[in-house]
């Protein structure tokens, strides 16, 4: 699967597909099963679509600020919800790549294998870095001047390919090796590594080659039908933004042209992000199945409507702790009990303790979330 190109004045060029089958086969089974299980989870397309835009907005946050994006997280997502984008540099590149994830929200999977083409690659350049002021960056335009990469404490620089001519060039065998056979036969995640690690390798552009070469790898993993994790890997990147870069220039700098560790890095990020995606999923479904749950106790008689009604509040805010006395002088609980004797209340929670609704971890009482798995 290796392609070896001959450039103009930056040497020999090796688009790599070796890796670690043996070492990469573990995280890939682990992806795989974990992906299986997110994806078999039931979810409502509400909650789905309301999940989808949290994370968007993470995304758009985390793949900005690698870059240097100055603006909060807070900021970035009331910028997202605007129509319009401000006049400042760091506020236009939050819209621009507002617009760039809308149109990745929309594209529907494929029903073969996305077909890979420089318009494609541009055309998301063009959409991240239009209409702002990078010294030599045109949007959509290959670069045609010498750039460096990467920093002494990330495992040193890199030179990419030094002239127009030689970009060109690559793109075109880029965009051939994409499509080639060998790679549309690998799994998703494998391709859409080998096109992020590749394209930022090539460095094509004046300015936000990090920023497309990442969208490049969501779009692939998007049009495979692969949910949550195309829009969730900037978030990992960003979280371990040291180990990025260092896991990009020690493979850069492999003799072997030996990609296991960016994929590795990669395939952990995958991972990660489907960990976190079960367990908000799984989140809400408890959530769901606990108002169920105590809805039918309550119809069967065996919770008083106030005891009902002290479990719907902790379902509203399930991370709230409280106490005894909280239950007579703070809101909300206090609508429910200023008006009974505090013997009352150690009754209810005595009551609720005996279902496994509510915990307590001395004196502070709390929703139980594992209710049902322990009846």
């Amino acid at each position: 699967m290796n392609s070896e190109v001959m450039t103009h004045k930056s040497g020999k060029f090796t688009f790599s597909g070796t890796y670690n089958q043996t070492e990469l086969n573990p995280l890939w089974i682990e992806t795989t099963i974990l992906y299986q299980t997110v994806r078999d989870l039931p979810i409502l397309p509400a909650l789905a679509s309301n999940l989808q835009e949290e994370l968007i907005k993470k995304s758009i946050f985390s793949t900005a600020a690698i870059e240097g994006n100055p603006l909060s997280e807070e900021v970035v997502s009331e910028l997202v919800n605007k129509k319009a984008s401000g006049k400042e540099r760091a506020e236009r590149e939050i819209y621009n790549l507002k617009h760039a994830y809308e149109y990745l929200k929309r594209l529907k999977p494929a029903e073969s294998k996305l077909s890979m083409s420089e318009r494609l690659i541009t055309d998301l350049h063009l959409s991240i870095t239009a209409d702002i002021d990078y010294p030599d960056n045109k949007p959509g335009m290959y670069r045609s001047h010498r750039v460096q990469v990467g920093d002494k404490t990330h495992g040193g620089t890199y030179t990419p390919p030094k002239i127009k001519e030689d970009i060109i060039m690559l793109m075109s065998k880029f965009v051939e090796w994409m499509n080639s056979e060998g790679i549309l036969a690998l799994d998703p995640f494998y391709r859409a590594s080998l096109a992020h690690y590749h394209l930022a390798l090539i460095h094509p552009f004046g300015d936000g080659n990090g920023r497309t070469a990442r969208l490049l790898e969501a779009l692939i993993l998007q049009s495979a039908g692969i949910k949550y994790v195309p829009v969730m890997l900037s978030n990992f990147y960003y979280q371990n933004m040291d180990d990025y870069y260092l896991a990009f220039s020690t493979t850069q700098r492999n003799k072997e042209k030996d990609l296991s560790n960016f994929l590795k890095f990669s395939l952990t990020g995958a991972i990660d992000s489907l960990r976190e995606i079960k367990s908000r999923i799984t989140f809400h479904i408890r959530i769901m199945a606990l108002r169920d749950y105590i809805h039918f106790q309550r119809s069967q008689k065996r919770l008083t409507r106030r005891q009902y009604d002290l479990v719907e509040m902790l379902i509203d805010n399930p991370s709230s702790r409280f106490t005894l006395k909280d239950l007579r002088e703070k809101s909300p609980y206090s609508i429910l009990y200023r008006e009974v004797t505090p013997l009352t209340a150690r009754r209810d929670l005595k009551r609720l303790l005996l279902d496994k609704l509510i915990s307590n971890e001395n004196g502070s009482y709390k929703l139980n979330l594992q209710a049902l798995e322990d009846q």
